[in-house]
């Protein structure tokens, strides 16, 4: 299937049963792909998810000198002395926003030149607050008006201190520095300039993460961590399966009255995006008000799903969408429309989609622009799920967290009609 231009989806002709494991998680996988290689000694990071992600994280590591293996479809064996050298290459991350921000805090720790660059989507994306950060310890590092590529003058090592940095962009801002900080030379507090953060639930998974490889870190007040500079060691890791993925199969159970079996509790996962859970249970009577700023990556399912509501849906808190792989604000809004002209709207940074239950049955060809963002994918494959005509566009682009996501569905009973050349 991943060669096809499109897939147009075949609605379901009653309630999707069966069971479907979603693959590990993405956002820990790669915080334990960079731990491992940080951590002197041979680590087994397991149950990890194999996607383009995390392929382009692994890669880079190679670059950077440490040793990663992949000895089945679901394990990393990293081994590493704990240090970085520099490459001789720019590391190419292409659109993996984990990859990017944790390595370019990373490499730092190299001794001379990295560049950390990524695609033409990825040279769209804020690193700047971060760079700002890093330059404050005394680090030679510059960025390209304010996104990628990265250029870090590094010199083998970090001091200590105080780091200030704004993760009202991103979460993943604060994580990069909190995995630097055990290396440091000293102490170091990491502190947020401002009350806001991306998703502070993915915070708590890099602390997780970083206990398990080795390090002390607690809170120094609200909004700030204090790193004590014990390094790393090398760990057993197992990855958790990943709540973003689950959000399509909650979303097709509940569209279809079906029921899913994922083979693990929902209480199995620590990850934001399980707060979805409990407001997918509620369709078709979806709240009115959705705060989105902590589930990011489950907003397009919750959006798409909302097209079939009760009532309409106004999604609060996602301003940082538009600074995803794509504007997913924007882009929802935009193919909701192709779907239904008026079925969505933007208010500001919100999004408001006008529901319609009697869209489901209705036959409305339509032609989903993905944006090369997998989450818009998938997520407008569940509207496929009970309207007629729905066709993806480039559904390869679910190869970045989900190569398997259509052998998935296909695996539940969903039917496709292939296109190539579409």
């Amino acid at each position: 299937m991943h060669a096809l231009d499109a897939l147009t989806i075949i609605p379901a002709q009653g309630p999707i049963r069966g069971r479907a494991s979603p693959p590990g998680s993405k956002s820990i996988t790669n915080r334990a792909l960079l731990l491992a290689a940080l951590a002197p000694g041979t680590s087994h990071v397991t149950g990890a998810l194999k996607s383009l992600d995390t392929t382009l994280m692994a890669r880079a590591l190679r670059q950077l000198g440490v040793e990663v293996t992949e000895p089945d479809g679901t394990t990393f064996v990293v081994v590493s002395e704990g240090t970085l050298r520099a490459p001789s290459e720019p590391l190419m991350l292409g659109n993996a926003g984990t990859a990017m921000r944790f390595l370019t805090a990373a490499v730092t720790l190299a001794n001379g030149p990295v560049v950390v660059d990524g695609d033409a989507h990825m040279r769209k994306r804020p690193i700047g607050p971060l760079v700002s950060a890093l330059g404050g310890l005394g680090i030679g590092i510059e960025d390209t008006g304010g996104c990628p590529p990265v250029t870090v003058r590094a010199n083998g090592g970090v001091p200590g201190g105080r780091i200030e940095i704004d993760g009202g962009l991103s979460s993943q801002y604060v994580s990069a520095l909190l995995m630097l900080a055990p290396r440091a030379a000293a102490p170091v507090e990491v502190a947020l300039t401002g009350p806001k953060i991306g998703a502070r639930g993915y915070v708590e998974l890099t602390l997780a993460a970083m206990r398990r490889f080795g390090a002390e870190v607690g809170a120094a007040g609200d909004g700030a961590w204090r790193v004590a500079p014990t390094g790393y060691h090398a760990a057993e890791f197992r990855v958790e399966p990943d709540a973003s993925a689950a959000t399509y199969l909650w979303a097709a159970q509940a569209l279809t009255g079906g029921e899913i079996d994922l083979g693990v509790s929902d209480d199995a996962f620590t990850q934001p995006d399980a707060q979805a859970r409990a407001v997918i249970a509620r369709f078709p009577d979806l709240p009115e008000v959705i705060e989105g700023s902590q589930m990011q990556d489950a907003i397009p399912t919750i959006a798409v799903l909302a097209a079939f509501n009760n009532r309409p849906v106004r999604f609060t808190g996602i301003a940082n969408l538009r600074v995803k792989e794509c504007d997913r604000v924007a882009a929802l809004a935009t193919e909701l429309n192709r779907i239904r002209p008026g079925l969505a709207r933007e208010d500001g940074d919100d999004l408001i989609v006008n529901a319609d239950p009697s869209l489901a049955g209705q036959t409305l060809p339509t032609r989903i622009e993905t944006y090369a963002d997998h989450r818009i994918a998938m997520s407008f494959a569940l509207a496929g799920l009970r309207i007629g005509g729905i066709t993806i566009l480039d559904p390869a682009c679910t190869g970045k967290t989900w190569p398997e996501y259509w052998e998935v569905l296909s695996e539940l009973g969903v039917r496709f009609e292939a296109r190539a050349g579409a």
